[in-house]
């Protein structure tokens, strides 16, 4: 199973827009998704899914993150690294079978030129604990609010060279 991890509770972001772009592109070269926003964690998470709880709510996502095998990651840049609640989420989840030895698939955008360049590095580190194999293409999307057309589908040439060469390579890996 592969689920794409919309990495904020941010509603209207341009990280959901971007993650179902992917979604709809890899379901073109065959490969069935499941799609994660962060908006759809428990409002509560942080005091009824951390250090051993589990609510009712939480479970079922346990659940999905325990049966994926293959995630792809779309990670906002907030503050110069990734989303707090991102981490509360990979907090919240089963150690060590949400992710130990599990594959993983990083892109990071945002408004500025350099697409969370940074945060993707820092989520790096928080993968490499957890054992789980980030694919060596990453990809950083700047600027990302020019980058999406009027139906939130990426269209600069050099920007569909490379997420297409990192979907390429993400399903083969």
């Amino acid at each position: 199973m592969i689920t794409i991890i919309s990495g904020t509770n941010r509603k209207d972001s341009n990280t959901l827009k971007v993650a179902k772009y992917y979604q709809k592109e890899l379901s073109k070269r065959g490969l069935v998704t499941e799609l994660f926003s962060l908006l759809d964690l428990p409002e509560n998470l942080i005091n009824t899914d951390l250090y051993g709880n589990r609510s009712e709510a939480f479970k079922k996502i346990q659940s999905l993150i325990t049966k994926t095998e293959k995630f792809l990651f779309i990670i906002p840049e907030y503050n110069g690294s990734f989303p707090g609640v991102l981490k509360t989420f990979i907090d919240a989840c089963t150690f060590p079978e949400s992710f130990y030895d599990k594959k993983a698939c990083l892109v990071g955008i945002s408004s500025g030129k350099y697409g969370n360049i940074r945060g993707i590095e820092h989520f790096n580190g928080v993968c490499a604990y957890l054992h789980l194999n980030v694919m060596p293409l990453r990809i950083h999307i700047g600027n990302i609010k020019t980058e999406l057309d009027e139906n939130n589908q990426l269209f600069a040439v050099d920007t569909l060279k490379f997420t297409n060469e990192q979907m390429d390579k993400f399903v083969n890996y």
